[in-house]
């Protein structure tokens, strides 16, 4: 796994169909072509399981990489419903989104994303542990030890021994998809926290990541890159945000 300057991922969630997916991946790569991008970001994009092999596909042969939004730990079996990582990575899956602020709504616990990320390394991908507190943590100013109570239980025996094998994306659940982006200040904070307990570890933020706001992030020391949602979704909307960042 090459280093990187900073990494910007692209979040579609279950917002695209297949023949958009493929749309949106096209347009992408056109711009990309068009416009000059450091050659040191990294570049991932994540759509739907069902669109991954088509999206796979127009991405070929280009610095565009792919990520996957969820696993499972297992390589095969009885569990219907699942996607393993070992499929995944036949179809160039780099990376994989983990504990999502909308998967753990659905009852996925710290426990589960410890196994995943497990099973994520082990097979010499990349895990993104995404943690983040509720307005309700917030308003007590219980932030960082709501955060730390999520990564101690989900980096639970895993041992981070070379930068970039592990990403964490504090995604304060908040600011997610509401266009209220945390302040730059607090997020530094944060992450500085982080850090000087994960050195290892590559730390992005997300949670309404816009073009116009991306660099107030990018720029803070410790941060390498952002995890995007919303503005992924449009091409161009996407292409100025890798170029701000």
């Amino acid at each position: 796994m090459q280093d990187w300057e900073q990494i910007i991922i692209a979040n579609w969630k279950m917002q695209l169909n297949v023949q958009d997916s493929v749309k949106q991946a096209k347009q992408i790569k056109k711009l990309l072509d068009k416009n000059s991008i450091n050659a040191a970001t990294k570049i991932v994009v994540a759509p739907s399981f069902l669109a991954f092999s088509n999206v796979a596909e127009v991405f070929q042969n280009t610095r565009v990489v792919l990520g996957a939004q969820d696993s499972f730990e297992e390589d095969k079996g009885a569990y219907t419903g699942e996607v393993s990582l070992k499929n995944l990575q036949t179809l160039g899956c780099r990376f994989v989104s983990l504990g999502h602020s909308e998967r753990r709504a659905l009852g996925e616990t710290d426990e589960v994303v410890n196994r995943k990320a497990k099973a994520v390394i082990n097979h010499g991908l990349v895990p993104v542990i995404c943690v983040g507190e509720p307005m309700k943590e917030r308003q007590v100013h219980n932030s960082e030890d709501f955060v730390f109570r999520q990564l101690e239980k989900s980096l639970a025996d895993i041992h981070i021994k070379e930068k970039h094998k592990v990403i964490i994306a504090y995604e304060p659940i908040w600011a997610i998809g509401t266009g209220d982006a945390m302040d730059p200040s607090e997020v530094g904070k944060m992450i500085q926290t982080i850090k000087s307990r994960y050195k290892l570890a590559s730390v992005i933020y997300g949670g309404s990541i816009e073009p116009d706001n991306v660099h107030e992030f990018t720029k803070l020391k410790n941060i390498e890159g952002a995890l995007v949602g919303g503005a992924s979704l449009d091409a161009k909307t996407f292409v100025e945000l890798i170029k701000k960042a």
